[in-house]
């Protein structure tokens, strides 16, 4: 069997947006990459995701002049909705914080980014098997891999990005001793659906009421995606699609009345939340899901690994242009870990409130619903708590930029 090796400043582990994000940037500031990937291209984008994008993500994409369709395929969101008990309380995005966020699901995103790095000549190994990094406390990293011909590939390099995803075989390389795991699960999940049928609403709904958790949302304007609170053990087909809709009506009370239709999708979403500390390891960094993971509630997972991207880039620029002689050389790489890292747990404390206060706990008395209610009345009756949902949902001013127009 053949075997090729090719030489790249940066081997990428990880064909999903955070991968390619890394590749596509390095590449506007003149640094070589390329990726491996374990999936084919069409299964990552089969692959239904969630689809709310801050301002910031959305910047990137435009910024990146990659031919991204999110402004014209992508459906802006100047705001949404917390239910209460069926009672309605519209977060203005726009008039508290100046931003929106946009609906455009992840798998759209991934193709927008792949077409991009394929047109424009980049390398990627699509479908690869028995890949392993070797060498990152070496001068020289290297990823290996079995293509999908069976060839034998090795791509050597200066510097390894971990990107593939939270059962990130790249984590694992970074000694036990060095690195530290933060973790949490939740005793609750979503059922999440997807059905034929238009929007409920034009932007998402939070409900809670004393029998769970419902989310109404949407892929486009003839396939609505939906969730409701359930124990991780749930079997979905056990679940028939008329008590489905049923059950999520009667989260949503009788204010708003559910769109329904055939459903072609059912799953069961657990709810962890995971942090690794450091993002870096001699000549390793993480980002994205390889490096910390957050439950969908406050929409961040996405968000967050394009935001590890932008903090990520400029330091392996400055990695790469020291000279040999660097007192300190791996200074740059740690400086992004810890950028990186204060965003994360920003982004893990809004997703952890935003998931117990949107969520009914499985022993939970009736004084913990009421004492949620007041909660829910504190953020919704206040200009200044309405303010901190909306900043926090559509990802804080003070990182990024504001809405591109369209």
């Amino acid at each position: 069997m053949a075997e090729h090796t090719t030489r790249v400043d940066v081997g990428i582990v990880g064909g999903g947006p955070a991968g390619l994000m890394t590749a596509l940037l390095l590449k506007r500031r003149g640094i070589s990459a390329a990726v491996v990937e374990t999936r084919s291209k069409d299964e990552i984008h089969r692959t239904q995701r969630a689809g709310i994008l801050e301002a910031g993500t959305v910047q990137m994409l435009v910024d990146a002049d990659i031919g991204s369709r999110v402004l014209t395929d992508g459906h802006e969101h100047p705001g949404t909705v917390l239910s209460f008990e069926g009672v309605q309380h519209r977060i203005d995005f726009q008039e508290l914080v100046d931003r929106s966020v946009w609906l455009y699901p992840q798998n759209e995103v991934f193709l927008d980014l792949a077409t991009a790095w394929e047109r424009e000549g980049g390398q990627i190994h699509w479908s690869v098997s028995d890949s392993s990094v070797e060498g990152i406390e070496s001068d020289a990293p290297a990823l290996t891999f079995r293509d999908e011909h069976g060839d034998r590939g090795r791509i050597e390099a200066k510097l390894i990005v971990g990107a593939d995803g939270s059962r990130s075989k790249c984590r694992k390389l970074i000694p036990e001793d060095v690195r530290t795991d933060y973790f949490t699960a939740y005793p609750f999940a979503w059922f999440g659906i997807l059905c034929e049928a238009p929007p409920t609403a034009p932007e998402l709904i939070y409900a809670n009421s004393e029998v769970g958790f419902a989310l109404i949302s949407q892929r486009n304007e003839s396939v609505q995606r939906m969730y409701f609170q359930c124990d991780p053990q749930t079997d979905p087909e056990q679940w028939e699609e008329e008590a489905i809709f049923d059950h999520i009506q009667q989260v949503l009370g009788e204010g708003v009345e559910l769109k329904r239709g055939p459903i072609f999708e059912k799953t069961v979403l657990p709810f962890r939340s995971y942090v690794c500390d450091p993002l870096t390891y001699q000549r390793l960094v993480l980002a994205g899901d390889a490096g910390h993971t957050v439950p969908p509630t406050g929409a961040k997972g996405l968000n967050l690994a394009f935001c590890d991207v932008r903090a990520l880039i400029p330091r392996v620029e400055e990695f790469l242009a020291q000279s040999e002689s660097a007192t300190d050389p791996f200074a740059p790489l740690r400086n992004y870990s810890r950028t990186a890292l204060d965003r994360v747990w920003k982004a893990q404390n809004f997703s952890y409130w935003a998931t117990n206060l949107l969520h009914r706990q499985p022993d939970e008395n009736a004084f913990a619903h009421q004492r949620r209610r007041g909660e829910f009345d504190a953020i919704t009756g206040s200009v200044y708590g309405r303010a901190y949902f909306a900043d926090s949902y559509t990802g804080w001013a003070d990182i990024h930029g504001q809405l591109p127009h369209r």
